[in-house]
């Protein structure tokens, strides 16, 4: 079943005085070196993600989709549950071409006192089909979550281990506890550490030798778009000016200060679009301009961008959001619509040249300042985000991870040769005469 460019600005590590709905993909091909030997430019790759595939498309679905051109990706999702079965199972789908997702499906009827980690191994190692399990056997895998690390040992010769760190997910309502010292495990292993943030960099770079920042991309000509789209019939049924939040609806945002615009613009609409995740929808603030329209496809995310006189990042200032460089900032300034943002320390060491930045007392004012000037910078907002390409962060990660491949497989290679040499027959052997003999 089918489901369904980064610039210098935030792809630059800041000066030391400075110390997220599917859809397919069509990448384009990434150079790689010529001096790449071909089993390492063209190995497997296995994705653990505590994302689905079929959720928000962000980071992971970015990056692996552009891989798929070059690479087989496994992607291997967060367990489901069921009560429809007495046994775990593994369900495999082909979401794109050449990336195949599994999702683990663990019985609630199972009575076990293993973990759902230990579960999922034993399904990757028992009902993964022959031919998937070959084609994997000796592969690289990515991790989003330091929680899915024992899957690794389900596979017999990992080619290289890779954290892609996207948040801080120990700050995450609801997390695990689990997650610091398994993080910490994580990254021993690792061959190479990525975080998404220069926020997360600054966190990560004293624990391993190789951290490196990849900050987010953009699909430029996607969001581009909505210079010239048409806006959708539900959201142009809401009355204009549209001040808009795309992406999702969770700890993350500042509800107090959502209501607080909405009460202060009462000529205005707030528009909210996206998934409620984590979040009593009871929490949620409620007043006749404010809208909440759902998840929308990716696909159309330019049109509602496009109905849209404001795009708005809200986001708390608390431990959640700290460490986050939001996909979206680059998004939104693909339009070259106006953007005003809380003081999130990424944003404002990244984007404060083309991106109002403003404390939450004063956002309010910060939202009908740009309403009644625009953007500070169209043109500018427009470059930055037409330089700022997932083909180059993918392309640049993938040369990384390559050289591990090619430097494992080049170990590999030697101890097999070491091991394949015959033995010499210590009986027919002579040895020189010791001197004087």
């Amino acid at each position: 079943m089918k489901s369904k460019s980064v610039s210098k600005i935030n792809q630059r590590a800041p000066r030391a005085a400075e110390e997220r709905t599917t859809r397919t993909v069509a990448p384009r091909a990434i150079a790689f070196p010529e001096r790449a030997a071909p089993e390492s430019a063209r190995f497997p790759i296995v994705v653990h993600s505590h994302l689905r595939w079929s959720f928000v498309w962000q980071r992971p679905q970015q990056t692996q989709s552009r891989l798929a051109a070059r690479h087989p990706v496994l992607f291997v999702e967060e367990p489901s549950r069921s009560s429809d079965s007495d046994v775990d199972r593994l369900r495999l789908r082909e979401a794109t071409p050449n990336v195949t997702i599994a999702e683990p499906c663990l019985s609630e009827r199972v009575e076990t006192s293993r973990t759902d980690e230990a579960r999922v191994a034993t399904l990757l190692r028992e009902a993964l089909p022959a031919a998937v399990r070959a084609k994997f056997a000796r592969a690289a895998h990515w991790l989003y979550t330091p929680l899915m690390m024992g899957q690794i040992d389900a596979f017999p010769e990992p080619l290289a281990v890779v954290y892609d760190c996207m948040d801080e997910l120990a700050k995450f309502d609801f997390a695990s506890p689990e997650i610091p010292e398994r993080e910490r495990e994580l990254i021993r292993r690792a061959d190479l550490v990525f975080t998404g943030g220069y926020e997360l960099y600054l966190s990560k770079r004293a624990l391993h030798p190789r951290v490196r920042f990849f900050g987010c991309g953009v699909d430029f000509n996607h969001f581009r778009a909505a210079a010239s789209a048409q806006p959708p019939a539900d959201l142009m049924a809401i009355p204009g000016p549209r001040l808009g939040y795309i992406g999702v609806i969770d700890e993350r945002l500042d509800y107090d200060l959502i209501a607080r615009v909405a009460e202060s613009r009462p000529e205005c609409s707030v528009v909210m679009i996206g998934p409620v995740i984590k979040v009593d929808p009871a929490r949620l603030p409620r007043a006749a301009n404010i809208h909440y329209l759902g998840a929308r496809p990716y696909e159309e995310l330019p049109a509602y961008l496009s109905g849209f006189s404001v795009c708005l990042m809200p986001f708390a200032m608390n431990e959640a959001s700290a460490f986050i460089n939001p996909t979206k900032t680059l998004e939104y300034l693909a339009t070259g619509k106006p953007v005003v943002s809380t003081p999130v320390r990424d944003v404002v060491r990244l984007f404060s040249e083309v991106v109002t930045i403003a404390e939450v007392a004063a956002f309010p004012d910060a939202v009908a300042s740009v309403l009644a000037s625009g953007a500070r910078n169209p043109a500018r907002s427009v470059e930055v985000s037409r330089g700022a390409s997932w083909e180059r962060i993918v392309g640049e990660m993938e040369l990384l991870v390559a050289r591990i491949v090619q430097q494992r497989i080049a170990e590999r290679r030697t101890e097999q040769h070491s091991w394949s040499r015959p033995v010499p027959d210590s009986s027919s052997s002579r040895r020189p005469a010791a001197a004087g003999a």
